[in-house]
């Protein structure tokens, strides 16, 4: 063993990347485990079919490697060639390394996980609460031959576990037993301690150019190493949970896993928590019958209900109330649901849950906000997406996307671009928005080029326009009294915009449609400062004191509903904030 460690501490010195270095180590470990089966009662009746290594620090996976047997060099996920989705370690499993900071033996066939404590002779023997928390984890095991699982906690240098190394065997007679594990698994571990630096420190090998798409047309070099995992997530039936700040396009990456699964044929069903108010939340999940409430005038299917055969994307997994989430816990585990007032019994739940977020849930956990069970269910294949000042190579491919889509809407045949200085302009900036907030502004940059050269199937957007585009929402960090003066300019940018749409089409344009601005002002207002707050803020206080505010914020949000279909924009931002509100 000592010389087998020495050549693999020199040989990992070598290492220039994480793949090779995931390679060593491995191998070593397969080696070893081959040959504590040869010398085991079950040789000749049990075999190691693969190991990978997992780095999942606190945000998410970040890389997966695979090591075939046989093979001499790991598989990223999603590669090329790679046999089937690999099966990735149980929620409980990993729950388990990260709590006891020890490693854990799974005895798939009977969905059985037992933690090793030699500390604690007494809970060795203890299989884990609960086992496996679904059967999409044993199956997907089982669908790969592995009767038997170990799984050894990945710690890296002074910031805890990391992540985890598991390795698959295929040795159904061991049945109910402990396999090989506890005879080799201070020597496996021992190896883990002395890889744990390469595997955790060492760069990526640069990922292939990612193909793009209508949900993802836009992949930079962070997000081309995160996608082959995203890819291995959307052949699995486990939820997805997607964290990352507001706006850096987690709705558009749950689209892609969809598109991707065996579920792409069926629905896709996104409930932005954001927007249904909390007492509603039950009704919303899971449907409800005429009369279960007061306002239920017709029988409703909810979010479960209408993604049935397909997948539900919940955002905003943090606003739901304690009691939805003891209910979203039993459908996970479950998989069936009632449907507010049905005297019937409960429904099978076939959906695939994918779930957003953008606060750190476990500290929510700690501050009792969150369920602890529901956070380690939903937590099975974690992925953080990275803000956009952390992808700076895709700002000005989005920007371009952004803009070229926009002038398609008017000029199917046109061309827009930006210029390289505008591009400069847009990359040297800060976007706490992300990809939203870039999508603001070039909408906004783009109307001032309307304004300054009029209709085009040619257009260029100059770094003048993009600068006074950031400079309408401060974004240049200017007075906000600087900002409020430029109100005029904006309202102008708008009338020559709606002037120009006016004469570009056959048909007049109603200028009725201009007094949407009322319901635009008031919508953004409400989405970012709550429905009483943005009413005091905008002078109508009175409206909440006699209870109006309601009727006035859908009559508002109305008009400019009719603006959108009216320019066939589609669905305004505001169309959920309507649908709340006539639901309330």
């Amino acid at each position: 063993m000592q010389d087998d460690l020495s050549s693999l501490v020199v040989a990992l010195s070598k290492s220039g990347d994480f793949e090779d270095a995931a390679a060593r180590t491995l191998s070593a470990m397969m080696g070893l485990t081959e040959r504590t089966i040869a010398a085991s009662k079950y040789a000749g009746r049990a075999k190691v079919l693969r190991s990978m290594v997992h780095l999942r620090p606190a945000g998410g996976y970040v890389k997966l490697a695979i090591l075939e047997q046989g093979a001499t060099a790991v598989q990223s996920a999603g590669s090329t060639g790679q046999r089937g989705a690999p099966s990735l370690v149980s929620a409980t499993a990993w729950r388990s390394v990260v709590q006891h900071g020890s490693p854990v033996f799974v005895d798939v066939t009977l969905g059985a996980l037992k933690p090793y404590l030699p500390q604690l002779p007494d809970k060795a023997e203890e299989p884990l609460p609960g086992s496996f928390t679904s059967q999409e984890s044993r199956q997907s095991f089982l669908s790969r031959q592995a009767s038997h699982v170990c799984v050894i906690p990945l710690r890296a240098l002074g910031a805890g576990i990391g992540g985890m190394i598991s390795l698959e065997a295929d040795s159904p007679t061991a049945m109910g037993q402990d396999f090989i594990w506890r005879e080799c698994i201070d020597r496996l571990q021992t190896i883990a301690e002395v890889a744990a630096p390469y595997l955790t420190g060492l760069p990526f090998r640069p990922a292939p150019h990612a193909e793009v798409d209508e949900y993802l047309p836009v992949v930079g070099k962070s997000m081309a190493n995160l996608l082959p995992i995203l890819n291995v997530f959307s052949q699995q039936e486990e939820s997805v949970l997607i964290s990352g700040p507001t706006g850096a396009g987690k709705s558009r990456l749950a689209r892609w896993v969809h598109s991707r699964s065996s579920r792409r044929k069926g629905p896709f069903e996104v409930l932005e928590l954001l927007a249904v108010p909390e007492e509603l939340q039950m009704a919303e999940l899971f449907g409800w019958k005429k009369g279960a409430f007061t306002g239920a005038v017709k029988d409703s299917l909810g979010s479960i209900g209408r993604a049935e055969g397909g997948t539900l994307f919940i955002d905003e997994i943090d606003k739901l109330s304690l009691k939805a989430q003891a209910g979203l816990l039993r459908v996970l585990e479950e998989r069936s649901y009632r449907v507010l007032g049905d005297g019937a019994g409960d429904r099978g739940a076939d959906v695939r849950f994918i779930i957003g977020t953008n606060v750190d849930l476990r500290e929510a956990v700690r501050a009792g906000r969150f369920r602890e069970d529901l956070y380690y269910r939903i937590n099975v294949l974690p992925l953080r997406v990275p803000s956009l000042d952390e992808r700076q190579d895709e700002i000005p491919l989005w920007a371009h996307y952004m803009v070229t889509r926009r002038h398609k809407e008017q000029f199917p045949q046109g061309q827009a671009q930006l210029s390289p200085e505008a591009e400069q302009v847009l990359s040297g900036r800060a976007w706490p928005g992300n990809l939203r907030q870039l999508d603001n502004i070039i909408r906004r940059a783009y109307t001032l080029a309307l304004v300054e050269h009029g209709p085009s199937a040619e257009l260029t957007l100059s770094s003048g326009h993009v600068s006074r585009a950031l400079e309408y929402e401060g974004a240049t960090g200017q007075a906000e009294s600087k900002a409020a003066a430029s109100i005029p300019t904006a309202l102008i940018a708008a009338a020559q915009a709606f002037i120009a749409e006016a004469k570009r089409r056959g048909t007049p344009l109603d200028l009725g449609l201009t007094e949407a601005l009322v319901g635009i002002v008031l919508g953004q207002a409400v989405q970012q400062m709550g429905r009483e707050e943005a009413f005091r803020a905008l002078g109508r206080e009175n409206l909440l004191k006699n209870r109006n505010h309601h009727k006035v914020l859908k009559r508002e949000l109305e008009k400019v509903e009719a603006l959108y279909k009216e320019l066939g924009e589609g669905p305004s931002p505001f169309a959920a904030l309507l649908a709340e509100n006539e639901a309330a």
